[in-house]
């Protein structure tokens, strides 16, 4: 049998100790040596007597099979996921504190209970009767979803062996800790091995695996980078305390893709999907206001229409303040000296304050046209049209860009009720099926010249 040895390793430059140090003496970095697992076994393998068994194959002789899906019961949550859950995947999901993970999870293990197979639900943070107090108040009561409050990974091993799951949840990964190593739960090389010996179980049972893991103060999964690398799926929790809407979005996904989103909306009764997106945002816009304008995002094949609102105004300060929120700061700068070096609009002495309604946020480039038409639009102190809708990347020139699947945001803003919409000019006519007053433009002086 191989024994097992642990040594302390320098994460920057490979030193290694029996002991572990606060300090390299090797590189002199502070806090890098990490406890990490050695196997001493078999030496066949290395002498040449060791038989191999894996042999490379051309791809083209590979039989292609098509992964066969778990539905989750939660429509939003399949979206995210690409379709359903694959056995035999390892899922992580982070977020913040409070924002939903657990009661997601929860809600999804009770309907796969009931409708595919035994759901084993591993909790290391709370107690079986706290999870029964959670599952009274969502509904999510079954007789196939076991509840095991543990954090040893041998007892969860053999409890897994004896049930044989069809889906396991791990709550959190964080918290659990393996016999062999000596460092705390928690410490970069437990979360690595248990994620290890996860992915392990995972791949030869054919089991679906969620893993919660807890997030840093900037937003990162705790633990080795590692473990997003080691994962099939990486899906973040997003959301505003303030708000009860949550967004569910996929960063990396082997089995489908990763620009999806999932919307839900935090209730007494737990999670409950936002089948419209678009309707509910949109649902409080004001109208007749200045620094208002209903922009659209794509978040994988789904339009989402959302108020960007902007306020400018005079400041008293030297250096005038520039908030964002849900939008990136850095591109608010930047089309700030697109406003005032291509438009002619003086904002040198001006508060600009730019918010997403609603606490989503949008990284995409097809705002930018928003953001100048906000932004003008509270400056000059003119209201846009509330049924008008604005869509475009803006260049350094001032030009307005194309952006993708233009024809699908233009078919969800008519459905919405929108009548006109303001477009970068485009070569092919494809908006011969859309009901919808389309006017091009080139340039965004142009777009602030129809608009105002």
């Amino acid at each position: 049998m191989s024994r097992v040895k642990t040594y302390f390793s320098c994460q920057a430059c490979g030193y290694q100790s029996i002991k572990w140090m606060g300090r390299c003496p090797d590189c002199g970095e502070w806090n890098t040596l990490v406890e990490e697992r050695e196997n001493v076994g078999d030496t066949k393998r290395w002498s040449g007597e060791y038989k191999v068994k894996a042999k490379p194959v051309p791809i083209s002789e590979i039989e292609g099979t098509c992964e066969k899906r778990m539905m989750s019961g939660i429509t939003e949550f399949d979206r995210v996921l690409g379709g359903g859950i694959v056995p035999g995947s390892l899922i992580l999901i982070g977020g913040d504190p409070g924002i939903g993970k657990s009661t997601l999870l929860l809600q999804s293990s009770a309907k796969v209970s009931k409708d595919i197979g035994t759901v084993l639900y591993i909790s290391g943070e709370e107690s079986a009767n706290q999870i029964k107090l959670r599952g009274d108040r969502l509904g999510s009561l079954s007789d196939r979803l076991l509840i095991l409050s543990e954090t040893c990974l041998e007892d969860i091993t053999l409890q897994i062996e004896k049930v044989s799951p069809s889906l396991i949840v791990i709550d959190s990964v964080q918290v659990m800790y393996t016999t062999q190593l000596q460092s705390a739960p928690g410490s970069i090389s437990q979360v690595r091995e248990i994620a290890y010996q996860l992915m392990q179980i995972t791949k030869k049972r054919d089991i679906a695996t969620f893993l919660i893991g807890h997030v840093t103060k900037d937003g990162a999964i705790a633990g080795p980078r590692i473990l997003e690398h080691m994962v099939d799926t990486v899906l973040y929790f997003e959301g505003d305390s303030g708000h009860s809407f949550r967004v569910l979005r996929a960063i990396k996904n082997r089995f489908g893709s990763t620009n999806e989103i999932g919307v839900f909306e935090m209730k007494d009764t737990g999670l409950d999907e936002v089948m419209n997106p678009s309707e509910v945002f949109l649902s409080e816009m004001p109208e007749g206001v200045p620094g208002s304008v209903v922009v659209s995002s794509m978040e994988g094949t789904r339009p989402i229409l959302v108020e960007l609102q902007a306020l400018v105004s005079y400041s008293n300060l030297a250096m005038p303040r520039r908030m964002a929120t849900g939008v990136d700061p850095n591109r608010l700068s930047l089309l700030i000296a697109i406003l005032e070096k291509r438009i002619g609009l003086h904002l040198q002495s001006e508060d600009i304050f730019v918010n997403l309604a609603g606490g989503v946020r949008v990284n995409e480039p097809a705002v930018d046209l928003g953001i100048i038409t906000a932004i003008a639009s509270s400056f000059k102190d003119k209201p846009v049209d509330s049924k008008t809708i604005v869509i475009g990347e803006v260049g350094l020139a001032g030009e307005v860009r194309g952006v993708t699947h233009l024809d699908t945001r233009l078919a969800e803003a008519s459905k919405l009720g929108f009548v006109r919409c303001i477009i970068p000019r485009i070569k092919k006519n494809i908006l011969r099926d859309i009901n919808i007053d389309v006017k091009e433009v080139s340039s965004a002086a142009e777009a602030l010249e129809i608009l105002f």
